[in-house]
């Protein structure tokens, strides 16, 4: 009895080192691929052939609610009206600014002319004067004309014999300057509802928790590309930098009491920022004194309501023609890392030290999905089984910023395929506003709504492969407010694949330990075959993209993960790979694009190799934590994920598309593996019975830290009586890989 307690706490530690767990992004997929190709040079290292752009300058009021992209294009044509080009030269004449002659080159080192007299076996140097001109550093826009000089880069031998005058002009390999050229292409801007410079900083719709409009800019440690500014960095430093156009005071006064103000929120879906190391501020640009000058700083801390910063601005120097403001954070440089959220910018006059209320009524978040359970189904599955398959419990949450009670009114979600209105659901006024007559002052209410009737989309559609409509949800309030925010857009996709996330990862989640497993339970309107499984790996804090895993389809056995369906080779084993942009997943297909018959339930996943978890994408947003199943006893317990969201991995079926990706008619029939173990508990002998064994299959019995106590050929007796007493795992093997596990107890 002594020997079982210590058994069992060597479960219970084992346990507790095996887990599931989730980690920041070092990356944002999202953003990958943002980068243009650059136009063609004549001059490398220069800016040839590239844009400059100038800005235009706004005026007040100037406002963002960023629930729209009001992020400045830069993506001027060279034959585009608002274009102009000019031709700088790198070498100039110093008075007339005129370029030297194209064949010029000039060297820092001084040269000369050297004449040899033959008859008195002499030589005398005569130095070359230096030429003096402007030099232009064509790889920086825009030139600043240096004074330079230099000498000719050749040197003449003049050899004197009395009789002729023979001179060789030896030129020179080596020389600091050359002449050339670049053309750069100058786009004046003219765009006054585009409000910012640039997208270092991320515009998005899901990192703020419970934000009062829909969109928010998230500032964190990677670039416009989404990566980090210096990966694997321990330094901290300014990181995103959010800059908005250059706005004209000089019209206005500090009579005019003019204030700044916004929200801001620590962390989010994101990554808690230090409270004594990380910071958000605020910065004003002078145009009289030519500074930039920090007005406002709050330091990091844990998640909480979005707070109000009300700034007034007085002082003279600011009011001429180019004030600026930016918002920028200090913190980690390594990636998605140490969150702050803005939102609702606004700069106006007229305003006061009490007008710190946004009195505005907005939609919070985009409507995910109009269909039940899923983000996306396929098609083939909706078209053949239509019926009660529209969304139930749609969820829409609103926000009354005003500090009034407002009255509430209906709402409606249209839907549309190929720009035609198909249906329209109403979103009732009483639900929106939680049950009450009307909204109470700035509250948010989440408010289910039920579109289980009325309309359904069209499955008689002449497409029988895929299918794209387009819906927007529209929620207002009847006092004055910004209009804009007040409806969200979204698109529902019927491909081949089922889908609970958005395509949106806030995290990185995996299981924790050696030959742990994940499996993800679907429940599908149709039983069907699998080709291929789509997974978002994304970049965390290690990588682990030369990690292995094999990839694993179980069929159903009372809501957890029962047969092995299919599995990997071992010897044929697959690595996580990082895509990126939205929706951009890797399609893992089965060996040999063989297709694995599944039922209505059935999970999918992987058994991976190495301890370290694997960072598959995760969304926060929608919660599917009881489909998410772990093991690390190769299934003898399974698991349900320790957070809520849902694992970017998706089950991609058979259908019309499989001829573009190259999938074969072969089918996998996956034959019945499993297996039975009896008497159980037992002290002396254990049979073991089951289907499909062949001269490949082998079992072996392990203790619960992974340690082999017995192994044995398959369907016979066994003769455990020399095990010590205890709980043990009964292994099934086919081709050296464990397929299928059962629990036994030894007496």
């Amino acid at each position: 009895m002594k020997y079982v307690h210590i058994l069992l706490l060597t479960f219970l530690f084992s346990a507790a080192y095996g887990q599931d767990g989730v980690s920041p992004l070092t990356t944002n997929p999202d953003l990958f691929g943002k980068e243009k190709p650059l136009p063609t040079k004549a001059l490398q290292n220069s800016f040839d052939s590239t844009f400059f752009y100038k800005t235009d300058t706004l005026t007040l009021p100037f406002f963002d609610d960023f629930s729209r992209n009001n992020f400045q294009t830069y993506d001027a044509g060279f034959t585009d009206p608002n274009v102009s080009e000019v031709l700088y030269h790198r070498m100039l004449d110093e008075f007339t600014s005129v370029p030297l002659d194209p064949d010029t080159r000039l060297t820092d080192t001084r040269t000369y002319r050297l004449e040899y007299n033959v008859a008195a076996d002499t030589t005398i140097y005569y130095y070359f004067d230096s030429i003096r001109f402007l030099y232009d550093d064509l790889s920086v826009y825009e030139p600043n004309h240096i004074q330079t000089y230099a000498f000719p880069s050749y040197i003449i031998y003049d050899t004197l014999d009395g009789t002729t005058n023979s001179a060789d002009t030896i030129l020179l390999s080596n020389f600091e300057y050359e002449q050339d050229s670049a053309r750069i292409f100058i786009s004046t801007i003219n765009d006054p509802e585009s409000l910012w410079l640039n997208e270092r900083a991320y515009h998005n719709y899901r990192f703020a928790q419970n934000p009062w409009s829909l969109g928010v800019v998230s500032f964190d440690g990677l670039d416009e590309f989404g990566y980090p500014y210096n990966f694997g960095t321990t330094t901290n430093g300014v990181a995103d930098i959010l800059d908005a156009k250059p706005i004209d005071l000089s019209v206005n006064s500090p009579a005019d009491s003019i204030y700044f103000s916004f929200l801001y929120q620590r962390e989010g879906f994101g990554d808690k920022p230090e409270e004594d190391s990380d910071s958000l501020f605020l910065e004003f640009y002078s145009p009289v004194d030519q500074l930039w000058k920090r007005v406002w700083r709050t330091n990091g801390g844990p998640v909480s309501d979005f707070m109000v910063a009300h700034i007034p601005i007085t002082d003279p120097i600011y009011f001429e023609k180019g004030f600026k403001f930016r918002f920028s954070n200090f913190g980690s440089l390594a990636g998605a890392l140490d969150h702050f959220h803005i939102d609702y910018v606004n700069l106006r006059p007229l305003s006061g030290y009490q007008d710190t209320l946004f009195k505005d009524f907005a939609l919070v978040y985009p409507i995910s999905s109009l269909i039940k359970d899923y983000i996306s189904v396929p098609w083939k599955h909706y078209r053949n089984n239509p019926t009660g398959k529209m969304n139930d419990e749609v969820n829409v949450s609103v926000r009354n910023g005003s500090e009034l009670t407002e009255n509430n009114q209906n709402g409606r979600v249209n839907v549309y395929y190929e720009e035609n209105l198909e249906g329209t659901f109403i979103l009732n006024a009483a639900a929106l506003s939680g049950g009450n007559i009307n909204y109470s002052p700035r509250t948010t209410y989440s408010s289910v709504h039920d579109f289980s009737t009325g309309y359904s989309f069209d499955n008689m559609l002449s497409n029988d492969t895929l299918a794209r409509f387009d819906y927007e949800g529209i929620a207002s309030a009847q006092f004055p407010n910004n209009p804009i925010n007040d409806t969200t857009f979204g698109k529902q996709i019927f491909e081949n694949y089922y889908a609970y996330d958005d395509g949106s990862a806030e995290k990185a989640y995996g299981v924790t330990g050696e030959q742990g497993l994940l499996a993800y339970q679907f429940n599908a309107y149709e039983p069907d075959s699998l080709v291929a499984i789509q997974i978002h790996f994304v970049p965390s804090v290690v990588d682990v993209s030369n990690n292995l895993f094999l990839l694993t389809v179980w069929d159903d056995a009372n809501g957890e993960p029962g047969n092995v369906l299919y599995e990997d080779e071992f010897f044929y084993p697959r690595q996580p790979i990082y895509t990126g942009g939205l929706n951009k997943f890797k399609s893992y297909f089965f060996k040999d694009t063989i297709r694995v018959g599944v039922g209505e339930t059935y999970y999918i996943g992987m058994r991976q190799i190495d301890e370290d978890r694997l960072n598959i994408g995760f969304d926060l947003n929608h919660d599917n934590a009881d489909k998410i199943f772990w093991s690390v006893d190769g299934g003898g317990q399974w698991n349900n994920s320790n957070f809520a969201g849902s694992v970017m991995m998706r089950p991609v079926i058979t259908s019309k598309m499989d001829y573009q990706l190259g999938v074969k008619e072969q089918l996998n029939l996956a034959p019945n593996l499993d297996f039975t173990i009896y008497p159980n508990p037992t002290r002396n002998i254990l049979n073991v019975k089951g289907e499909n064994f062949s001269t490949k299959t082998t079992f072996e019995i392990s203790d619960l830290n992974g340690r082999v106590v017995k192994r044995f050929n398959s369907d016979k007796q066994v003769d455990v009586s020399m095990i010590h007493s205890g709980i043990y795992l009964v292994n099934r093997l086919e081709k050296g890989q464990i397929i299928q596990t059962k629990k036994l107890v030894v007496q």
